[in-house]
């Protein structure tokens, strides 16, 4: 398949936030939103959010099939695909050279893109030989899922928050995040994954060089102390946030999930369909909201 059938940008609606919003204790409500429609680029006054239009990068489940055989699934970007299965191949110790691929197609499915790789008989015996599922890495979160069919799991969608989240609570989170970082502090080598409370403030923070591994952990620890989460609050992430981040969130029934950088156009899709606000590029003063901004408030909470 031509690169120039598959897009790795997508034009995506977003709303802007900075530190003005709401008045007191009022909640984004959802004719607020509608009046905040981004396609028009106009705004609804006094809600504290811009309506623009965000260029995000897509990801896209890609399945690696050698002759006619499933055998791993990553989440990439949709261009240069023929680029990634060679050079999946050669350091996966699939192929010995390039010559060993003899043809490569793309095919496009509703949830992905298969690559059919045909290759050497000699290299398929010996695929098939060391058969495995692909040892666990930091990169895609999917390692060891074979086909396209396993990639978008079954959720029911994320109960909205009982009490609309302050604006001021997401930045207050993420700029602490970067402090309850002890690992990265010493190594510059990992991610981090933190609860806050509806106030903002960080309960737990947790590290891995993965940071799927990282959201993990922090779901382990929720697990061990439920009342946290029952009392509301959301996620901080360190990282961009992917569509396994989401995907993982709602697993463990989280309705909002901050990012410090940005998400990818999956991500944004899966979020919106399982009802989780998520937000990126949080910084000192400001935030993009994705999806679900009438779960915000004013920063303020009425006295």
């Amino acid at each position: 398949m031509p690169d120039s059938v598959l897009s790795p940008v997508v034009e995506t609606p977003v709303w802007r936030y900075r530190q003005t919003g709401l008045a007191p204790g009022q909640r984004l409500t959802v004719e607020q939103v509608s009046a905040t429609d981004p396609v028009g680029a106009t705004n609804a006054p006094d809600t504290g959010l811009m309506a623009t239009i965000d260029h995000i990068a897509d990801e896209v489940a890609v399945a690696m099939e050698y002759n006619g055989i499933s055998h791993a699934t990553v989440l990439a970007t949709p261009q240069n695909l023929d680029d990634l299965a060679r050079g999946f191949s050669l350091t996966e110790g699939i192929i010995r050279t390039p010559a060993d691929i003899y043809d490569i197609e793309a095919v496009p499915h509703p949830n992905g893109i298969t690559l059919q790789i045909t290759i050497a008989s000699a290299c398929l015996n010996s695929l098939k030989q060391r058969r495995r599922t692909l040892a666990g890495t930091t990169g895609c979160g999917l390692c060891g899922l074979e086909s396209l069919g396993d990639v978008e799991r079954v959720l029911p969608t994320v109960v909205a928050p009982v009490m609309p989240l302050q604006p001021g609570a997401l930045l207050a989170a993420s700029l602490q995040l970067r402090d309850n970082q002890p690992l990265h502090q010493q190594t510059g080598a990992t991610h981090a994954a933190g609860w806050a409370n509806a106030s903002g403030q960080l309960v737990q923070v947790m590290e891995d060089v993965g940071r799927h591994n990282a959201l993990d952990k922090l779901v382990g620890y929720l697990a061990r102390f439920p009342d946290l989460h029952e009392r509301g609050g959301f996620m901080v992430m360190s990282s961009r946030a992917s569509f396994e981040i989401v995907q993982k969130a709602a697993a463990a029934g989280i309705n909002a999930v901050v990012a410090i950088s940005a998400p990818t156009a999956y991500a944004i899709r899966r979020a919106h369909d399982l009802n989780i606000l998520l937000a990126g590029f949080a910084r000192q003063t400001s935030f993009t909201v994705y999806t679900h901004p009438e779960y915000l408030c004013s920063q303020e909470p009425v006295s």
